[in-house]
């Protein structure tokens, strides 16, 4: 299964938790390298996190339309 570390930049949902991760890309053309940021739905099943929590998602079995990453530990939280 897939891990990744990201931010978690919404928690209003019950149980669950966006976590955006952002990446970065290089532009075909003119080499520029620019920032992508990508947005997943973890289910977080204690409510745990809050806004602004490093944390690290893996991927799981379909939980709803949009959720398919699950909650695997909080690293650290930020200010």
């Amino acid at each position: 299964m897939r891990t990744i570390k990201g931010l978690v930049t919404s928690n209003k949902m019950d149980k669950t938790i966006v976590v955006s991760v952002d990446s970065y890309k290089s532009h075909p053309k003119y080499k520029k390298r620019y920032r992508v940021t990508r947005k997943f739905y973890a289910h977080d099943e204690n409510n745990l996190c809050s806004e602004n929590d490093l944390v690290v998602i893996r991927e799981t079995r379909p939980l709803s339309k949009n959720k398919r990453w699950e909650l695997v530990e909080k690293l650290e939280v930020k200010s």
